[in-house]
């Protein structure tokens, strides 16, 4: 059987919501209720820079780039235009009175809020099927709810946080840029299940 591709720490990808079809979105638009972050919102266009997120770990734990992404993991979604971590808290969304999702921090840098769980069966996150993500702090499942803004966003959908892993909660990998483990990592790796 063929190996299965698998996400890896370092890379560059977008997240294409599986029962919606839209792909995860942030841009330098604040909310205007809720915390005032910057909103994160579903977009229906495929070619867009500001869908793109880097996968990272959490500030107390290192990982190598290019490292597998295991089922489990609890990582941080960077949006890589506005470097800013996807987030969450106790504040409603928008649209829906759901749990807002918004992107926080500075260059990378945020809170507890920015940890996300990766939920999948299997040992890692594989490209090709569809994962959930928990957010640590408030055990919400990212979603998209289906409701699309108004001006000035008009179109775009709502993200939100659910309490439980219902309809709107599945996302896959789309198109990415995927870093895969060096050579000499290979050989280390080798080197320790071989002694």
């Amino acid at each position: 059987s063929k190996t299965p591709r698998v996400v890896t720490y370092g890379s560059i990808l977008k997240l294409l919501n599986q029962d919606y079809g839209y792909r995860l979105h942030s841009h330098d638009v604040k909310y205007g209720s809720g915390s005032g972050q910057q909103s994160t919102t579903g977009i229906e266009l495929k070619e867009d820079v500001n869908s793109h997120w880097v996968v990272k770990t959490t500030e107390d734990k290192f990982v190598n780039r290019g490292e597998h992404v295991k089922c489990g993991d609890v990582i941080r979604l960077e949006h890589l235009t506005t470097k800013k971590n996807l987030h969450s808290h106790m504040f409603s969304s928008p649209l829906s009175g759901e749990q807002e999702i918004s992107c926080y921090g500075n260059d990378g840098e945020g809170d507890s809020g920015d940890n996300w769980q990766v939920v999948c069966g299997g040992e890692s996150w594989n490209r090709d099927l569809p994962v959930r993500f928990k957010h640590k702090d408030t055990s919400a499942y990212l979603g998209m709810s289906g409701r699309t803004f108004g001006r000035p966003i008009s179109g775009q959908m709502e993200v939100v946080g659910y309490s439980s892993a219902q309809h709107g909660t599945k996302w896959t990998t789309a198109e990415g840029l995927f870093i895969s483990p060096s050579e000499e990592e290979h050989l280390d790796d080798y080197a320790h299940t071989e002694l």
